[in-house]
C-alpha cells in the first residue's frame, strides 16, 4: 500500500526571526514534524522566509555601500542564500530529532526556482516590503535605479517588490524523485526563487512569492494526499478581529470561494492559504487542505482542531 503524503507550509512563527532564534524555534517545530513521519506520511516541507530574505537583502545591500568592489545583491540571489541557510537549519533539527527516536531517514533541502509569467499583473503593482526603512535620499536612489519604494508615515520609506503568482517548479523532477524514494524533502523555501525564461537560460526576478501558494503547487505536483498550512492562529475565522469573529472547523469548496467573494480573508496573509488550499483540492481526487497552528497540526489531523477543507 502507497503511503500518505503530506506538504507542509511552515509560517515564520515555526522558524524565528534571527538566527539563534531561528535555531531554537526549528528544534521544536522538528518534533512536530517528526512525529508525522514516525506514523509513516512522506513529508515536504515549504517554508516561508520573509524576514531572513529582509535580512538578507540589507547585510548585503549595505556591504556594497560600504566595500569598493562589492555589488548589492538583486532578489532572486537573497532568496536562493535564504533558501540554503533556512534549509540547513531545519534538515539538521529533523536530523537530529529522528535519530533520537530511531529514524535514519535522509533530509534534503532542494534549491528550488519558480517559474512566474513575465506578463503577471503584480509586477505593475508591487505589494512586499523588503528590507530596512531608508531615508528619502536613500529613496530616490532606489527609484533613479527603477525599483518601486513606498513612504509609510513616520518611519521613512521602504522597498516594495512584485508578488506574481507561481506557473511551474524547475526543480520538480528532483523533488518527486526524492519524496519516490520515501525520503524528506524541504523545497519552495520563500516561495521559490522567481525566474523568468530568457533564452536557454533562466533570469532572477526581483519578486517575492507567497510560500502559501507555492506550497499549492507543489502538492499538486507530488500528488499530495493532505496540504497543511501552519500559521499563527488555530482556524480560519470569517469576521477576523471583529466582536463577531467566528472560527471555522470546517469549509466546502463553496463555502470558501463564497467567502472570498465577501473579502472575508485578509490579502496579503489568509486569502492566499484559502487560495492554495481551494486550487489544490480542486486538481484531485481525496484531498483534504488544513490551515491551523503548528500547536494544533497533530489534532487537526485528527479532526479535533484547526479549519479542514474538502
Amino acid at each position: 500500500m502507497a503511503k500518505k503524503r503530506i506538504v507542509m507550509a511552515l509560517g515564520h512563527n515555526a522558524l524565528g526571526t534571527n538566527l539563534p532564534e531561528q535555531k531554537e524555534t526549528v528544534a521544536r517545530t522538528s518534533k512536530v514534524i517528526a512525529d508525522f513521519i514516525q506514523e509513516g506520511w512522506q513529508v515536504a516541507i515549504v517554508h516561508s522566509n520573509a524576514p531572513q530574505v529582509g535580512m538578507i537583502h540589507t547585510a548585503m545591500n549595505e556591504f556594497g555601500k560600504q566595500h569598493e568592489g562589492y555589488t548589492p545583491a538583486p532578489m532572486s540571489v537573497c532568496s536562493a542564500m535564504s533558501q540554503g541557510y533556512i534549509g540547513y537549519d531545519l534538515q539538521n533539527g529533523i536530523r537530529a530529532e529522528l535519530v533520537r527516536r530511531g529514524i535514519y531517514k535522509p533530509v534534503a533541502t532542494i534549491l528550488t526556482q519558480m517559474m512566474v509569467n513575465p506578463y503577471d499583473e503584480a509586477f505593475y503593482t508591487p505589494v512586499k516590503p523588503i528590507g530596512r526603512f531608508m531615508t528619502e535620499e536613500e529613496a530616490r536612489q532606489e527609484e533613479e535605479k527603477g525599483n518601486y519604494v513606498e513612504e509609510v508615515p513616520g518611519k521613512g520609506f521602504r522597498r516594495v517588490v512584485a508578488s506574481p503568482r507561481p506557473v511551474a517548479i524547475v526543480e520538480i523532477d528532483v523533488i518527486k524523485a526524492v519524496l519516490d524514494a520515501d525520503q524528506i524533502v524541504i523545497a519552495c523555501g520563500g516561495g521559490g526563487i522567481p525566474v523568468m525564461e530568457q533564452g536557454a537560460g533562466l533570469k532572477g526576478a526581483s519578486a517575492v512569492i507567497e510560500k502559501d501558494l507555492a506550497a499549492g503547487l507543489l502538492a499538486k505536483e507530488v500528488d499530495a494526499d493532505v496540504l497543511m498550512i501552519l500559521t499563527s492562529v488555530d482556524n480560519v475565522t470569517l469576521n477576523y478581529g471583529q466582536p463577531d469573529e467566528q472560527p471555522l472547523s470546517s469549509m466546502t469548496i463553496p463555502e470558501a470561494e463564497a467567502y472570498i467573494a465577501q473579502g472575508q480573508f485578509e490579502f496579503a496573509s489568509m486569502l492566499p492559504k484559502v487560495e492554495a488550499s481551494v486550487d489544490f483540492i480542486r486538481h484531485g481526487t481525496h484531498r483534504c487542505a488544513i490551515i491551523t497552528s503548528l500547536e494544533k497540526a497533530k489534532a487537526s489531523l485528527a479532526g479535533k482542531a484547526g479549519t479542514t477543507i474538502q
